[in-house]
């Protein structure tokens, strides 16, 4: 990112001031903020009860629209299945709706079986923005350390992920050991991609010239925009027919790293870059 080529300089960048000139606007901001406001369409009341099923069996009482309204508001509030249940009998009290609520027991016991709608996807070209991070896996021997405060050796693994830039949707992963080295999970990743690619961009860690093959083969007409390293060099071929990383070179040649950052598109990878989390195993 930018900041990190200056980093040497940073101190001499006065700190950005925002001076408020209205305050009752600027309150008035702060306090919607905390504004929450439900309401219940039509067709979500009519569509609430599950309808008749033919086959043999019990008759279900909620459709899947009412299990996953309230599995989806248990999510944004982080709670637990007898709070999502009370939760949702307030809400259907204070808008005055007849609407049975569905235990916490039924919640439970749907959620395993529910189907979550995905996304719909962006039409046209995806700007694909790639990644790696590393996970800590958590075993059984977690408890000899905090019992006895032994000392054993940590597992990491490595998740690689392409998103959408757009979006924000993750459209591709794979889980690796640690020593795996990020360019290789490029053709994998890109396996996964379905429609047309209209960018692919990454770190310094996928500037090889294989990537730049492995793009090219499936999506020939997209663009690679990854930084070449401080030591990296034009191709032999770059006055007569300049690759995409001759061009990326002699962008940052003319306008600096910053400038090449900015025109090229490459402070989209902010949006992929995932922090290292914990994950029991």
């Amino acid at each position: 990112m930018p900041f990190k080529t200056i980093a040497a300089r940073r101190h001499r960048i006065p700190k950005q001031r925002h001076r408020v000139t209205n305050w009752a606007e600027y309150d008035a901001a702060w306090r919607q903020r905390g504004s929450l406001t439900v309401w219940f369409s039509e067709e979500a009341i009519a569509a609430w009860r599950a309808e008749p099923r033919s086959t043999r069996g019990g008759q279900p009482h909620y459709s899947a629209l009412a299990i996953r309204t309230a599995l989806t508001l248990r999510a944004v509030f982080r709670l637990a299945l007898r709070q999502t249940e009370g939760l949702i009998g307030s809400i259907l009290r204070l808008l005055g709706l007849d609407l049975v609520v569905p235990d916490h027991s039924t919640l439970s016991r749907r959620a395993e079986t529910l189907e979550v709608p995905r996304p719909i996807s962006r039409a046209g070209p995806v700007h694909l923005v790639v990644d790696s991070s590393g996970l800590r896996l958590c075993g059984p021997g977690e408890w000899l350390v905090e019992k006895h405060g032994t000392r054993r050796h940590r597992s990491w693994r490595k998740l690689h992920i392409g998103v959408d830039a757009h979006t924000g949707q993750i459209l591709a992963s794979e889980l690796t050991t640690s020593d795996v080295d990020d360019g290789s999970q490029v053709e994998p990743l890109l396996d996964q991609i379905s429609g047309p690619l209209a960018s692919f961009t990454g770190d310094g860690a996928y500037d090889q010239e294989g990537i730049y093959g492995n793009v090219a083969e499936r999506h020939p007409e997209a663009h690679v925009i990854v930084p070449p390293g401080s030591t990296a060099v034009p191709s032999d071929m770059a006055e007569s027919t300049p690759t995409q990383r001759d061009r990326h070179l002699h962008s940052i040649a003319e306008h600096g790293r910053v400038g090449w950052q900015k025109r090229s598109g490459y402070t989209r990878r902010t949006l992929v870059e995932p922090p290292s989390a914990a994950s029991n195993e």
